[in-house]
């Protein structure tokens, strides 16, 4: 064979070679550009085991797995249960429907439904709060709050008969009257009314309470299930003193009744504060009088 004839054949077959290799790899490949793998049919789910009531901190025992079709989950579905246990319920959860990162949320600042999640035998009351008075404006639906109701001096007039007309009194100025008192424990928030900061041009709106804290002295409007005793106090906080909500922590409130209603922990009993106790209980020391003595004149 001649040796041109052998090079066309060597030619030949490395030209045989490269269609091979190019075939292999065009079939390994998607059939049209920027095709994804096919997404699973079925993924797993995060479902309520029971009913969460509102304001629950969710165990791992209130969960449970459920492998569904991708069209049946629901938007803000979760696959794991890590991601879900710990969280405060903000809403109340049905045994068997699929948590929702929506039941972690809130209201955001606005309520559309609220008589549902008044309990039976009480009534909901609004109070008006700032970053100060109201934790940061970081209470949110399901907390359980307690009431610190301060009273100031003005409100307590120490008076003593009058030594220029024993027949009438006068008060008594110097003395500081201011009463602090922590009144009612254990009510729960079932709605919160918070404006979202303005958003920067082009930007969503941030989240309350996400990102640096800007001390503008936001209010915020918190909704309270109370008994109707309850709301008689609160109304007359709000008409005649200053008060402060304290947060209290999910986890005193965990235990429930048969019909799934809050065993209120026993109530925390407290002394109130007063000047007096200041310094008779917690030795906050009183100015120290100073004898000046004065120079005898010739």
């Amino acid at each position: 064979m001649k040796r041109s004839n052998r090079l066309i054949l060597l030619i030949g077959v490395l030209l045989a070679i490269v269609a091979f290799v190019a075939i292999v790899l065009l079939m390994g490949q998607p059939d049209g550009p920027g095709e994804q793998p096919e997404a699973p049919l079925e993924v797993d789910t995060v479902i309520a085991a029971v009913d969460v009531p509102l304001g629950v901190q969710i165990t791992e025992e209130m969960l449970r797995i459920e492998v569904l079709p991708t069209t049946a989950r629901q938007t803000g579905s979760f696959e794991a249960t890590s991601a879900v246990i710990g969280r405060v319920a903000r809403d109340n959860i049905v045994a068997g429907a699929q948590v929702l990162a929506s039941d972690f949320a809130g209201n955001d600042g606005s309520i559309t439904e609220i008589t549902p999640k008044i309990p039976a035998g009480k009534v909901a009351i609004a109070v008006q709060v700032d970053q100060v008075s109201g934790v940061g404006t970081l209470i949110r639906t399901g907390d359980f709050v307690d009431l610190l109701l301060g009273l100031t001096g003005d409100k307590f007039p120490v008076i003593a008969p009058n030594p220029d007309d024993p027949a009438q009194v006068q008060v008594v100025g110097g003395l500081n009257s201011t009463s602090v008192k922590l009144l009612l424990q254990g009510m729960q928030v079932i709605g919160t009314l918070l404006p979202p900061p303005p958003a920067q041009e082009g930007q969503p709106a941030p989240q309350p309470g996400s990102g640096p804290t800007a001390l503008t002295g936001q209010q915020e409007i918190v909704i309270l299930a109370v008994t109707a005793q309850q709301a008689e106090v609160i109304k007359f906080t709000q008409l005649d003193g200053s008060i402060s909500l304290v947060l209290r922590s999910p986890t005193e409130f965990a235990e429930r009744d048969e019909d799934g209603n809050v065993i209120d922990p026993p109530p925390v009993v407290t002394t109130g504060i007063i000047l007096r106790s200041l310094v008779d209980e917690y030795n906050v020391l009183t100015p120290q009088l100073v004898e000046t003595i004065l120079p005898e004149l010739e």
